[in-house]
């Protein structure tokens, strides 16, 4: 049994087809145009269980979404083809290139061997789910699942645009709510002891240059010596040193925000370490002859080579760590915090904060920083009370 229903749209008929397929079964299809590459026709086929008036309204819910624009052909393209296609028309050149490292580095790793094979037009909200919940179970933080749904998402979104899906599947699915990591500052007795403890490491003037100036870790590993104004005591932040995702190899990339660009003023104290470290690489590069890589960097690797963020971490940092008796889950990141933070508390201006670190607005460091403003409000209470009840002078 066959019934055909037609809509007249935009001066063409619109065909739609039910057809019987056992008790209670029917096949809705509508012709939606012809394959560019062979020609051949290509419909919208869905299965409806139900009575046939059921189909019948199915059917013509569908011709309305023909009208709208919103029903597309069927798509052969599995996931994966998808996706290349994708980072190439859409991501790669819009977007840095270590954000495009990140993106494929993280789709490649949990969505791929997961749902890449599936045809990309079999993808469902369930599908989804089933991999976040997946993820959840093997330990991974919310972060790296929401990372990972915002990057899908973003791809399956323009696959609606592209008419290639009627809908995004990433819109009705729920995803772990984000657990903002506590960031740790030292104090000043704290960051004294790290200090005296990398005193006698080769490695004590990055610690000196990640308190005092706050710059962010692929900010100094990517400092050049030709970035230091000697005679102004001042470091430019110009380039940053990035870490290509496959491959092990780097390069330098523009700094993170506009205002991560910045010149950074530097007490004598740490110019001076500076001088004895470039005597110190003038000497080590003459004892390694061509063995010696010479990139122009500050801080580096025995053989003049960038440093590698992850070795640094787990073979230098941490082990000091230890030997201060400070938190074990210190991370190279919270110097930067802390040289903010000890800024804040010792009464300094939030805006030159900001412009210190580089953060995009003064908003920012606000916010990510507020646990310091009730010691700030505190302060401005006393010198209050100072001034108006007190001795002080207005």
């Amino acid at each position: 049994m066959c019934a055909v229903a037609k809509k007249h749209t935009g001066g063409k008929n619109v065909a739609g087809q039910i057809i019987s397929r056992g008790d209670r079964t029917w096949l809705i299809r509508i012709f939606i145009g012809r394959d560019p590459k062979t020609g051949k026709r290509t419909y919208h086929n869905q299965t409806v269980h139900g009575t046939k008036k059921e189909a019948q309204q199915v059917l013509n819910s569908l011709l309305r979404d023909h009208d709208m624009g919103s029903l597309v052909a069927p798509q052969r393209r599995t996931l994966n083809e998808y996706l290349d296609e994708w980072y190439q028309s859409a991501v790669k050149t819009k977007v840095r290139p270590q954000t495009y490292d990140h993106y494929r580095a993280t789709i490649d790793r949990y969505v791929r061997p997961a749902l890449g094979p599936r045809k990309l037009a079999t993808i469902k909200p369930l599908d989804l789910q089933k991999l976040y919940s997946a993820m959840q179970e093997q330990g991974l933080t919310p972060r790296t699942i929401r990372y990972t749904h915002a990057i899908l998402s973003s791809a399956l979104k323009q696959a609606v645009r592209r008419q290639m899906l009627s809908q995004n599947p990433a819109d009705k699915v729920s995803v772990p709510k984000q657990q903002r990591r506590e960031m740790y500052a030292l104090s000043p007795e704290e960051a004294k002891r790290f200090l005296s403890a990398a005193e006698s490491s080769r490695w004590f003037t990055l610690f000196q240059f990640a308190l005092v100036t706050g710059m962010r870790p692929e900010e100094y590993f990517g400092l050049r010596w030709e970035d230091i104004d000697w005679q102004n005591g001042r470091v430019q932040v110009k380039k940053v040193l990035v870490r290509v995702a496959k491959g092990g190899g780097w390069r330098w990339d523009e700094p993170k925000t506009q205002n991560s660009g910045r010149s950074i003023p530097i007490p004598q104290t740490l110019i001076a370490s500076l001088k004895t470290l470039k005597v110190e690489q003038a000497k080590q590069r003459l004892s390694l002859g061509e063995r010696w890589k010479d990139h122009g960097l500050v801080f580096t690797a025995e053989n003049g080579e960038p440093i590698h963020h992850s070795n640094f971490r787990i073979r230098h940092f941490k082990p000091l760590v230890k030997k201060a008796g400070l938190p074990e889950d210190l991370r190279l990141y919270d110097l930067r915090h802390t040289c903010a933070t000890l800024l804040l508390v010792a009464g300094e201006n939030p805006k030159v904060v900001s412009e210190r670190l580089g953060h995009a607005s003064i908003t920012l460091t606000l916010d990510t920083y507020s646990h310091v403003l009730p010691t700030l409000q505190q302060q401005a209470t006393s010198k209050l009370e100072s001034l108006l009840f007190g001795n002080g002078t207005l």
